[in-house]
């Protein structure tokens, strides 16, 4: 039974299937393991050849992964949030209860949607203070800095938007003073609090668009900026090196 299950695998190995998939033999030496990582579409985010210091622990803290990781759980909990919710004035703040007290791990879900979603904007923040302490931001990186500046602010802006979701009070009144606060921006206060709101006042209109772009467009914005970002890292040579 062993020489069979053993031939089958030695046969698998030698036809057209495992060759399309694995088309570079065990990277032994230099080369094989550079043509590994210019094959292989993950691999190929990190440059073939990682400076010394880019992968301790101590110089980057992981900020920038960590970052991304707490995306991708943000993404995971808020397709099941979305399961069970419905962004309408009458129903929202009910959905909300219900996640806590009827619907299985749903109170835990959403703690952890809440508490990742916190942790992002603080990561995030903190990766560009090393970023910027270790001067990652000059050439050839500026267009990278200004990629993770506008990732910032999409961060803030996914953590706003999703603020006002829940519909009770405390969101309610906080989304009121934010959207008050935002008709301030010059040259196009007004224009921007109208359109923000969906009206004059936080209603059902409101909701709605703040439900569409916490859940489709600021994350979709967001996931090509850190693809762009991935790849200029990669472009760039990699992590900078200590000024």
């Amino acid at each position: 039974m062993g020489g069979m299950i053993g031939s089958a695998i030695r046969a698998f190995k030698e036809s057209a299937v495992w060759r399309s998939l694995f088309r570079q033999p065990y990277p032994t030496t230099s080369r094989t393991r550079a043509l590994a990582v210019m094959n292989n579409v993950f691999l190929h985010l990190h440059p073939v050849r990682v400076k010394r210091h880019a992968v301790r622990y101590t110089y980057t803290f992981c900020l920038g992964g960590i970052s991304f990781f707490l995306f991708l759980a943000l993404t995971v909990t808020g397709l099941f949030l979305m399961f069970f919710y419905v962004p309408a004035v009458s129903r929202a703040y009910q959905d909300i209860q219900a996640l806590s007290s009827s619907i299985a791990f749903g109170d835990f879900v959403r703690n952890m949607h809440r508490w990742a979603a916190h942790l992002m904007v603080l990561t995030v923040f903190l990766h560009m203070m090393r970023v910027f302490y270790h001067g990652a931001y000059k050439p050839p990186r500026e267009f990278n800095w200004v990629i993770g500046v506008l990732l910032l602010f999409f961060t803030l802006g996914l953590s706003f938007t999703g603020y006002l979701l829940p519909w009770d009070q405390i969101a309610f009144w906080a989304i009121t003073v934010g959207s008050q606060m935002a008709t301030y921006v010059p040259l196009v206060s007004s224009e921007f609090g109208f359109i923000l709101l969906g009206g004059v006042s936080v209603g059902q209109e409101t909701l709605l668009r703040f439900y569409v772009l916490h859940v489709i467009a600021l994350p979709l914005i967001a996931a090509i900026l850190m693809i762009v970002h991935f790849w200029r890292i990669r472009k760039d040579g990699g992590i900078s090196g200590p000024v």
